[in-house]
This record gives C-alpha cells, structure tokens and sequence, in this order.
C-alpha cells in the first residue's frame, strides 16, 4: 500500500490530473466560442455549417467545417492560454536575479597550466 500511496500523491500525477480537468473545463469555452464564430461566419457567408457544400459533387464542405474549427480553436488557444503564459513566466523570470556562475573547470585548468608554466626555470 506503501508504493501505492507514494504514486497517488506524487507531484506529477496531481499536477496532471489539475490539468485534464482544467483542460476538459476549458474545451467546452473553445467549443462554445467555436460555435459561435461559425455562427457569425454563417451570417456573413449565408451558411453557418459548410458539410452540404458539394462543388462538383467532391464533399469538401465537412472538411472546410473541422478546417474552420480548428484554426479558431488553435487562435483561442494561442491568444488565451499560450501567450498569457508566456508573458507571465517573462515577468517571473526577470524577478529572479541570475546565479553566480563560477569559473569552468577548462578556465580553471588552463589558470593552473599558466601558473605552472611561470614557475619553471627556462
């Protein structure tokens, strides 16, 4: 029950599930805002659903419909999740202040082979 326990209550696993149950909250407000851009898509085109349009008898109107929705749902999720994010972590980044990096092992060694070399007699 132990390892059972541990795996439960490991991070990664909480933070996943936190993020499928936002992420499945959040497809419902893509899908409505996608439904909804089709609507108004179709008031200005004259047909909110492109699935009956045939040209030539090619059913190409299903394809233009999902071809739609999704390059709405992926502008959704770029301007409201990926680009908040990113600015966000932008802001917190620059608060930290940078750690000390100390000299290289290479520099180091190449420091002590300088040193050696002006002790030695010529």
């Amino acid at each position: 029950m132990q390892g059972f326990k541990e795996f439960l209550l490991r991070g990664n696993l909480v933070e996943l599930a936190v993020a499928f149950v936002i992420g499945a909250a959040f497809s419902s407000v893509v899908e409505s805002f996608t439904a909804m851009f089709m609507d108004v898509l179709g008031k200005i085109g004259g047909t909110p659903d492109f699935s009956s349009w045939n040209p030539g008898g090619v059913g190409v109107g299903p394809f233009l419909t999902a071809l739609i929705s999704f390059i709405i749902m992926a502008t959704v999720i770029y301007f409201g999740v990926v680009m908040p994010y990113n600015k966000a972590k932008e802001f917190f980044d620059r608060k930290k202040q940078p750690a000390y990096a100390g000299p290289t092992t290479e520099s180091l060694l190449a420091e002590i082979r300088d040193l050696l070399k002006e002790e030695q007699p010529r």
